[in-house]
């Protein structure tokens, strides 16, 4: 299985949005890795991840590694194979004839085409692409090698035996952008062409921040960054694409936790708040606390 293109690289980006989330109001613990255990027993781990190919991300320490490796299996939000690869592809295109720039209008239109070059993405690519997914498409820089922070961890896992299982479908992972308000999803559109051309910086800070593993930093980033959006985007974006998808990846990650060890890996702003991943696994009767060892090699 390979990323050969950035197309394929958005795969990702639907739970990267969590990192440009509200702040949650309770970021109880500042770390990114806990143990989950009950009644003494450790059932795994949780870590919070981000999407990027960055090579520092997968610079894993031997605590870290020996931890994934002890588990049965690992759990990431959707596993990237190669049907659900395909089924993306087309999920991103209009079936019933429509094009991008019809939807768009030509500005903005022109606008995607100059952004898009940088990955290297033409008229041929563009003309029916979904305005949700070329407004992904172009909010990140440029893949350089498709070998993603969850991609490592789910490769490393399987290559050491574990089970990877996806905590959500494609389909419900895709719905709250699929169902959002076109002139919402024209809003997000129109701030990452404001936002392309600093996009590079905006990563290197989110990456450098997310590699002291400081929770509450991120939370203060992704705030600065969500606090440019009208309310009601916020607000639709928070309970469908966050709220929503913490629930049902809770009760997914339940049920494998009672059949044995597994490490899981989300998108960082999943585990923070009265409805994050942390809380939840808690409520369901869980301890979940920060780990004592480091995550990637000093």
């Amino acid at each position: 299985m390979q990323f050969l293109t950035n197309i394929r690289a958005t795969l990702f980006l639907f739970a990267l949005l969590a990192l440009s989330g509200p702040a949650a109001s309770n970021a109880e613990g500042q770390g990114l890795l806990y143990n989950i255990s009950k009644d003494g027993e450790l059932n795994g781990y949780l870590l919070g991840t981000v999407h990027s190919d960055d090579p520092r991300l997968v610079d894993f320490s031997k605590d870290f590694v020996d931890a994934l490796n002890s588990c049965d299996s690992f759990a990431m939000e959707l596993v990237p194979n190669q049907p659900t690869l395909s089924r993306l592809m087309e999920y991103m295109r209009y079936q019933d004839g429509s094009t991008l720039e019809s939807r768009i209008g030509s500005d903005r239109y022109a606008k995607i085409l100059e952004a898009a070059s940088v990955y290297h993405l033409g008229p041929d690519q563009l003309s029916t692409m979904k305005v949700w997914a070329a407004m992904m498409t172009i909010s990140i820089p440029p893949p350089e090698n498709g070998l993603f922070m969850d991609l490592s961890l789910a490769l490393q896992a399987a290559g050491n035996g574990l089970e990877v299982v996806g905590l959500e479908t494609l389909d419900e992972q895709l719905a709250f952008m699929e169902n959002m308000p076109l002139e919402q999803q024209l809003i997000l559109l129109d701030q990452a062409l404001e936002d392309f051309n600093s996009i590079n910086d905006f990563y290197q800070e989110l990456i450098s921040t997310y590699l002291t593993m400081d929770l509450q930093m991120l939370q203060k980033q992704s705030d600065e960054q969500f606090s440019e959006l009208p309310e009601d985007v916020g607000d639709y974006f928070f309970a469908e694409g966050i709220d929503a998808r913490n629930l049902r990846m809770r009760d997914r990650l339940v049920t494998q936790l009672e059949s044995g060890r597994v490490f899981a890996a989300v998108g960082a702003l999943h585990l923070p708040g009265d409805h994050g991943l942390v809380a939840l696994l808690r409520e369901s009767g869980f301890d979940v606390i920060p780990v004592q060892f480091s995550v990637f090699n000093d």
